[in-house]
């Protein structure tokens, strides 16, 4: 899976397939255990992973009807779905996130060559052809099965999603320290086990930072201290 590549739809159901099989594992009191990500529970991930994919089917929709359908009405909606979902017991959350699953699958196996080379606006704005919101869902799904805080780790990922997200979080850590109040000294990324190169900052990098591909990712993500790498890792803002 290249940078440009198209993520196929038997990907993505796999991906999904082995986020279902973590949450069938969980029991009530797991869901108010704390998630990798500040400030949320295992619930608050639960509840955002299904109503993120009746967001990405809100684009899918836009796609097969040339009606322009938002991928989420407004953020103080999305972010009220999210509180009001969390609390919920094991089975609803999870026939939420399985009806969820197979909304989106059930669209996604019926739009035409034409209707996935549609141009849809991410919630941000950025206008993309249909086909990248498969992309959109899949990073959903695999970084959120890793906060989830369930023994999934980026480890887990499968080498073509690492190799993809570590490419992509380059790019927007560069964009983002650009933007930053507090400028991040340039430094660069190698792979322990694989090619890749990248470099994040202006200017000549003073320092590498090594890794396997996932760890380094990770890292670039927040999802991880870094302490599996090797060099003086900066403070990184916020990737998303």
């Amino acid at each position: 899976m290249t940078s440009d590549s198209l993520v196929s739809l038997d990907t993505l159901a796999e991906a999904t397939d082995r986020l279902l099989d973590s949450i069938r594992k969980l029991g009530n009191d797991d869901l108010t255990g704390p998630s990798l990500l500040p400030g949320w529970t295992r619930g608050h991930v639960l509840a955002h992973v299904a109503r993120n994919a009746d967001s990405v089917l809100n684009l899918l929709l836009w796609a097969h009807t040339g009606v322009e359908i938002p991928q989420y009405a407004n953020m103080f909606l999305r972010d009220f779905d999210i509180e009001a979902g969390a609390p919920r017991p094991m089975d609803a959350q999870l026939a939420d996130n399985e009806a969820a699953a197979k909304r989106w699958q059930a669209v996604a196996n019926s739009l035409t060559d034409e209707a996935w080379h549609a141009e849809v606006r991410t919630r941000q704005g950025r206008p993309i052809p249909a086909t990248e919101v498969r992309w959109m869902r899949l990073q959903e799904v695999e970084i959120h099965h890793v906060d989830l805080n369930v023994g999934f780790t980026p480890a887990d990922w499968p080498a073509d999603f690492a190799a993809r997200i570590l490419a992509q979080a380059t790019v927007d850590m560069n964009r983002i320290t650009t933007a930053a109040a507090e400028p991040v000294p340039a430094f660069s990324l190698r792979a322990t086990d694989s090619t890749f190169t990248g470099i994040v900052g202006a200017g000549t990098p003073a320092q590498t930072i090594s890794g396997p591909v996932a760890a380094l990712a990770a890292w670039l993500l927040g999802r991880s201290d870094g302490a599996d790498l090797t060099g003086d890792l900066p403070a990184l803002p916020d990737w998303k």
